[in-house]
């Protein structure tokens, strides 16, 4: 079996901080930054109280990478599956899993941007 390959993409921090351009994302009643826009790659997501995402979650730090292909990755042994795939706008299909102890983002990008904006 080919071992699934992914780029490094940003890592994400939860606050209670009122961020500068962040952009709303109904679905899960968070607001995220683009992670482009740190010069450390760092997105900050603030949840709503009445934000779905599960605890795990929100409660710790993430690790994003930019995948070809999310199935490899949640096929792969000791992965737990925290949010099932989903689709963010219209740019980008994401899925959160727990493995090695710790958060991870798989993010497919269907197109370039953040939000309809272009990179």
């Amino acid at each position: 079996m080919a071992m699934a390959t992914f780029e490094f993409d940003h890592v994400g921090i939860t606050t209670t901080v009122k961020q500068p351009a962040e952009d709303w994302v109904e679905a899960s009643r968070i607001w995220v930054t683009n992670p482009r826009h740190h010069p450390e790659h760092i997105e900050f997501l603030r949840y709503e109280p009445d934000s779905t995402v599960p605890a795990a979650v929100r409660d710790n730090p993430h690790v994003a990478y930019r995948v070809d292909d999310l199935a490899p990755h949640l096929a792969a042994e000791g992965v737990e599956i925290l949010i099932p795939p989903f689709i963010v706008g219209d740019f980008l299909e994401v899925v959160f899993v727990r493995k090695h102890g710790m958060i991870f983002e798989y993010m497919r990008y269907l197109k370039d941007g953040w939000f309809g904006a272009p990179q």
